[in-house]
Formats: structure tokens, C-alpha cells, sequence
């Protein structure tokens, strides 16, 4: 129920809001003065308050700067006389949400009064949701106790308040729009947008407007002018995912923005000036492209001012118990189950996978398992087909030579083989070495295999 402050050294007065505003099922207090409100406000913590101007004492300018905005920020509405108007006016520019001359009209009343309390639900809604998202992404609320993990949270934690952009480095699946909302959320810019854009989700001729915006007219279909996502994210962070795979038309047209600050919407003369933290994230190896001259080098050292490595899930072996107990009681929550552990015996067998998809694939087991279990704890059988589907079911050794081995050959190898046994088929072969389908063509891009014949299905 809505809670209602009325100040007014006025008996009369008070009484009669308090009735009105009672009928209306508002939670309804009354003070005689500046200063009884304020202790009062401390205590019910109101949604509105409803004050008179001019009063004996602190008036209603001064208790509207007198009180607290925090831990929620009341919508204040001033009441006053035909003749004092101007300092009402004043009042809504100090702060106030509206003001009503009397002698005051009910439906009026009640009207202003719903819109101040909408206001301030608003308010306190967008305040908790905060507090939820910088709980969740708190960097102590990151899984991670193996060494390298600790070293990144170190990096992130080092990085967050400051306004450098940063560069994650990371295979698919290990987490890394995780590390750019943890960063944000615990910086300055937290109560500002974060906005998220997968670099090689979009076409390169849709790219420049979707990040600049464009005016209307600019080209066919720009009916109206859009505002696109380094306006929009003004004050906060964008999250630049797969930035390896931007074109070089594109790389040149984000480092002036990055140099400049500002943008050009596309037909556009204005320069736009904005202030975005940016965020970029690859699985690439970019000193590799830039060598083979896929990245601009001068875009290369602007992005990775702080640099952020997220090591694959099969190199953090002892962080997978922990993630798979959050997964539990993350989709215990979500499907409204009871499962209450993990036997021993599953978390060895997930402990000792070697998770070609990384967390996310982790999360895809853990969440199945949980929909589908009907007992009350996650067992071996949970699991064990989708750990195994798709994989090489029989067991081979070999030795190392005693001068070494090159594994980024044998790999390769392995890559030809599995594509010669799925007859080119690349989503076959990726089933046939147990890896996620974006891991696979990833691995054929490394080892230039893409520019061979190859099927994405039958």
C-alpha cells in the first residue's frame, strides 16, 4: 500500500487530505510541521509527501532540501496559494515532482497524486534492481579459485573503476560478457546502460547504423532518424563480443570514435559528442591477425589498454564442483525442484571432462540433468550421455617421443580426420571430436582448413 505524507500546519487542511486520501486506500500520516515531518519520514519511509508551502518555521522549500534521498527518494508535491506560484515553480526545479494552487480540486488532487507515486515505485524498483545486479555480478560472486581464474578477478578488480577500455581474451563459452558486466556494474557508470553486440552476428552494411545511427532519408527504408548504440549507451558500457571478426572498414570507423569521443550518425553532418566505456572480447588470437593484417594495429593497442585472459574450463578443473553447485541451486530455483546435492561420484566425472563448449556447456548439462531428475540428488546416469553423446566411446594411448611432439599439428590432424570421416560435413565432425560447433570452425580457421570444401551440414 502506498505511503502518503501530509504536512500542513493547517488542522483543517489535514484532516481533509487525510480523508480524501484515505478513501482512496493510500496509507495516510499527517504532520503539523517541517521538522515533525522530517523525524516522521525517517520512520514510514513515505512514497509521496504532500506539503504546504508557506508554513511557521521550516516551509516546504526547506524540508524539500532537508530531506533524505536515501534509502528511497520520495515524490514531493508543494501545495500553495495563487499568489506564491513562483516559488512553486522554483520549488520543481529544486527537486520537487509537481505543485497544486489551491484551493484544491479532489480529482486533481488524486490525479497528481497517482503520478507521484508511480514516480516513486519507478524509483524504487530501478534502485533494487541495482542492488540485484551488482549482487549478482559482484566480483566476489564470480566462481573462480584456480590460480589463473584469481589472477583475471585480480585484473577485473583493478580495472572496474577506472574508465579504460579493456580486452578479454577467451574460447567461446568461458564466461566473458560475465567479466564486461561484473566490470560495469562495479564502476561508476553502474546506474548507466550496459549494451551488448555481437560483432559477427551483424552484417557489415548494418553495422556503422546500428552502432552511429543514422538520420532519416540516409538511404532506403531510414524513414525516421535512429540513434544508435554508442548514443544510447552515453554514460555507460558498450560490450563489443567476437571484435576480431570486424571488418577493416569497420575497425577504422570505431578507433575515431575511441580517439574522438563523438559519433556521426550515417547522413549525418552533426558530430555527436559521447562518453562510453568500451568493452571488447575475442576468441582469436589478434596478434596473429595483425600480423596477417585482419586487425588494425592502432585499434589493436587502444582496446587492450588492460587486458583480461579467461582460461577454458579444462584448464580450471577445480572450480567445475563449485559452477555445478551454483547451476543446481540456480535451476533448482527456476524449476521449483528440491535436488539436493551432487553425488561424488558425478562431480568426478564432470571434474575430469574436458568441456570443449566451457561453462556454458557445463550450464546446458546441469540444467537438463535438473529438469529431468526425479530424485533428489544429480547421479552419474544424470549426466553421462550428455557428456558422451557425440564422442568417440573407445579409448586410445600413446607415448610421447622423448624429443617432444608439435600438438598444434596433431590437432590439425585430428580436425582433417574427423572432417574426412564426416565426409566434409563440419557440424558431424565437430560431434565426432566432441566440440561445440562454433569451437570447431574456430579450429578450422586457425589452421586455414576453411578454405578447403566444407559442408556446414548434409
Amino acid at each position: 500500500m502506498p505511503v502518503i505524507l501530509v504536512v500542513d500546519d493547517e488542522p483543517l487542511q489535514r484532516d481533509i487530505l487525510k480523508t480524501i486520501l484515505d478513501s482512496e486506500g493510500y496509507e495516510t500520516h499527517i504532520a503539523a510541521s517541517g521538522k515533525e515531518a522530517l523525524h516522521l519520514a525517517a520512520t514510514i519511509h513515505p512514497d509521496v509527501i504532500l506539503t504546504d508551502l508557506r508554513m511557521e518555521g521550516m516551509d516546504g522549500i526547506e524540508l524539500l532540501e532537508a530531506i533524505p534521498r536515501k534509502p528511497f527518494e520520495p515524490s514531493i508535491i508543494i501545495i500553495t496559494a495563487h499568489g506564491t506560484i513562483s516559488s512553486a515553480v522554483e520549488a520543481v526545479k529544486k527537486g520537487a515532482f509537481d505543485y497544486l494552487a489551491k484551493p484544491l480540486n479532489k480529482d486533481t488532487l488524486l490525479l497528481n497524486v497517482r503520478r507521484a507515486v508511480e514516480r516513486a515505485t519507478l524509483l524504487r524498483e530501478n534502485i533494487q534492481l541495482q542492488k540485484e545486479l551488482f549482487k549478482k555480478f559482484n566480483m566476489e560472486g564470480i566462481i573462480g579459485n584456480s590460480l589463473k581464474m584469481k589472477r583475471a578477478i585480480e585484473v577485473m578488480r583493478k580495472a572496474a573503476p577506472s574508465t579504460v577500455t579493456v580486452l578479454i581474451y577467451g574460447e567461446s563459452g568461458t564466461g566473458k560478457e560475465l567479466v564486461a558486466r561484473a566490470i560495469h556494474y562495479n564502476s561508476q557508470r553502474r546506474t548507466k546502460p550496459f549494451t551488448a553486440i555481437n560483432c559477427s552476428a551483424i552484417p557489415d552494411n548494418l553495422f556503422e547504423s546500428e552502432l552511429f545511427g543514422y538520420e532519416a532519408g540516409a538511404f532506403t527504408g531510414a524513414v525516421t532518424r535512429k540513434e544508435g548504440l554508442f548514443k544510447i549507451t552515453d554514460g555507460g558500457t558498450l560490450f563489443l563480443d567476437e571484435i576480431g571478426d570486424l571488418s577493416l572498414p569497420m575497425q577504422a570507423k570505431l578507433l575515431r570514435v575511441l580517439q574522438d569521443k563523438e559519433v556521426r550518425r550515417v547522413g549525418g553532418k552533426e558530430a555527436i559528442k559521447v562518453d562510453v566505456r568500451v568493452i571488447a572480447a575475442t576468441n582469436k588470437e589478434l596478434e596473429k591477425e595483425l600480423l596477417e593484417g585482419r586487425f588494425r594495429d592502432d585499434l589493436y593497442y587502444r582496446l587492450k589498454v588492460v587486458n583480461i585472459e579467461l582460461p577454458p574450463l579444462r584448464e580450471r578443473g577445480e572450480d567445475i564442483p563449485d559452477l555445478a553447485r551454483f547451476f543446481l541451486n540456480k535451476y533448482n530455483r527456476e524449476f521449483g525442484r528440491r535436488i539436493k546435492a551432487i553425488d561424488p561420484a558425478a562431480l568426478k566425472l564432470l571434474s575430469e571432462y574436458h568441456w570443449p563448449g566451457n561453462i556454458r556447456q557445463l550450464e546446458t548439462v546441469m540444467e537438463r540433468a535438473i529438469l529431468m531428475n526425479e530424485k533428489d540428488i544429480i547421479t552419474v546416469s544424470d549426466i553421462k550421455n550428455e557428456l558422451w553423446s557425440g564422442q568417440v566411446k573407445t579409448s586410445f594411448s600413446f607415448d610421447i617421443p622423448d624429443e617432444g611432439m608439435d600438438f598444434e599439428h596433431l590437432e590439425k590432424e585430428l580436425i582433417k580426420k574427423a572432417l574426412t570421416k564426416a565426409n566434409g560435413v563440419a557440424s558431424k565432425a565437430a560431434k565426432l571430436l566432441g566440440m561445440s560447433y562454433k569451437t570447431f570452425l574456430y579450429r578450422l580457421e586457425k589452421f586455414h582448413l576453411n578454405e578447403q570444401p566444407i559442408k556446414k551440414n548434409d
